[in-house]
């Protein structure tokens, strides 16, 4: 009896001495990478959601960089991973989209985000989909209808942050002012006059998005789950609302209700308000960190802000009356102004990794990346290296003077890269553009507390940043 008990522990043994040299060393029809496949299953999980400052390549990352070169394999939550911090390869990669790389997110993004958002469609259905977005935030419409109320409400909103003489956290109010307004856009939602409120169960979404996916009660990651359910309920209940109505809004839902009762016709109702929570998503969260890195930056550089103002007390003198809105003559002109927004949002790397999987097996570099692996590009590795950026942890705006940044930039990847580029890039820009012109040419403001940066992979501000900012008259 004892012989066999043995005889089946050794088998055991052997057994799970075989998964995990297998998982220590993937089957590959050539040379993988060099690289760690960490522990199984979990991988290297842990240690990649490990925080960081925001002023470095992640550790994570540059740690094996170091070890291993510019192309390495690893295991994040459960998935073979490639990371390249080529800048060669992560061309390469980008202008095979559709081909040999496609376009991944984890499951676990794919389930926050709903099986039916735009991130997941590859080809004519992804095409679809972003003509739709660009009826909403292409340029065009940008400077018809959306800059003006945009202006507008940046306005009125910064106006009442220096009223009573109180601090804000920039991080809070600027996300608040977004939402307002691209909620109205997208679909006539007012968060202050609706009984089912839609802005704090995207405030509870969003602390789980970037957390370890582990869906158990009093996780980041389940609240994240249960957030993303009430608000995709309350976004149901607007379509169900507006379809037994006649009542034209001339918002984004009225388009998307036209789509969805076309016969030949891509859009389902359920694609559609995924559509509108990644929106929503998109264009307030993102938006709201970079506004927030770019005040803290240029409260760190008077030398910045002194520029600033120059250039945009150079637009109020240029005016009939200093009242009138930014058109969008005057937006081109803010060259200055454009230059800061493109060094936040090099230093901010809001997005810690860009994922593509392979199609087939594909060389690179003499190595082989078999078919279903995933690739990772990593953008922080490219907006913070010293061979690209002459001192690239310098804030300096005046690096760009005189560059014009395009689509295939090898080495500006702060909305994305490819064919699959940033729809909203257009939209970010215009609102950190707008904000800044408020608040420069109006406004001082002293940081009060908080303004520390850390990366769990995502951007999070542990303390805010709090501000008091006063109307420019009341100084005198």
């Amino acid at each position: 009896m004892l012989g066999l008990v043995m005889l089946l522990v050794a088998l055991i043994v052997i057994r799970l001495s075989h998964w995990v040299y297998r998982w220590q060393n993937p089957a590959c029809n050539g040379k993988l990478p060099p690289g760690s496949m960490g522990l199984p299953l979990i991988g290297e999980t842990i240690q990649f959601f490990t925080p960081n400052s925001l002023y470095s390549v992640p550790p994570f990352i540059q740690k094996r960089m170091a070890r291993y070169g510019s192309l390495f394999r690893t295991s994040l939550v459960g998935r073979k991973i490639i990371v390249s911090t080529d800048p060669e390869v992560n061309y390469n990669i980008f202008q095979q989209e559709g081909k040999t790389f496609l376009v991944w997110y984890t499951e676990s993004f794919i389930k926050i985000f709903g099986e039916d958002s735009m991130l997941g469609y590859h080809g004519m259905v992804h095409k679809y989909l972003k003509n739709l977005v660009l009826h909403l935030v292409s340029p065009e419409n940008l400077r018809a209808k959306l800059l003006p109320e945009m202006d507008e409400t940046t306005s009125r909103h910064v106006s009442s942050w220096s009223s009573g003489g109180s601090t804000v956290d920039i991080k809070e109010v600027a996300s608040d002012m977004i939402f307002e307004y691209f909620a109205k856009k997208l679909i006539s939602f007012d968060d202050l006059k609706a009984t089912m409120k839609l802005r704090q169960n995207f405030s509870a979404f969003l602390d789980g998005l970037i957390s370890f996916p582990l869906n158990i009660p009093g996780t980041a990651y389940h609240a994240c789950l249960q957030g993303r359910k009430t608000a995709i309920n309350v976004i149901k209940a607007k379509f169900k609302e507006r379809k037994a109505s006649t009542k034209k809004y001339g918002d984004f839902l009225d388009h998307l209700l036209e789509e969805v009762e076309k016969e030949d016709t891509f859009l389902s109702e359920d694609i559609a308000i995924d559509l509108v929570f990644v929106l929503l998503f998109a264009t307030y969260e993102t938006t709201s960190t970079a506004i927030t890195l770019a005040v803290k930056f240029i409260s760190d550089h008077p030398e910045v802000l002194a520029e600033l103002e120059k250039e945009h007390e150079a637009i109020l003198k240029n005016r009939e009356s200093q009242d009138s809105e930014i058109t969008w003559q005057e937006y081109k002109s803010m060259n200055f102004t454009h230059m800061v927004i493109n060094e936040s949002v090099r230093l901010a790397n809001i997005v810690p990794g860009i994922f593509r999987k392979v199609v087939h097996d594909v060389e690179v570099n003499g190595y082989t990346i078999p078919a279903g692996w995933i690739v990772m590009v990593a953008p922080s590795v490219l907006h913070l290296n010293p061979d690209k950026y002459d001192d690239p942890l310098a804030f300096n705006p005046w690096r760009w003077e005189g560059k014009e940044l395009h689509a295939g930039s090898k080495t500006f990847m702060a909305f994305g890269g490819g064919v699959r580029l940033c729809v909203g890039a257009d939209f970010a820009k215009l609102q950190m553009a707008i904000f800044i012109h408020h608040l420069v040419s109006n406004y001082r403001w002293t940081v009060v507390k908080g303004g520390d940066i850390i990366r769990k992979p995502g951007l999070v501000f542990p303390n805010g940043l709090h501000v008091k900012i006063t109307k420019k008259q009341e100084l005198y």
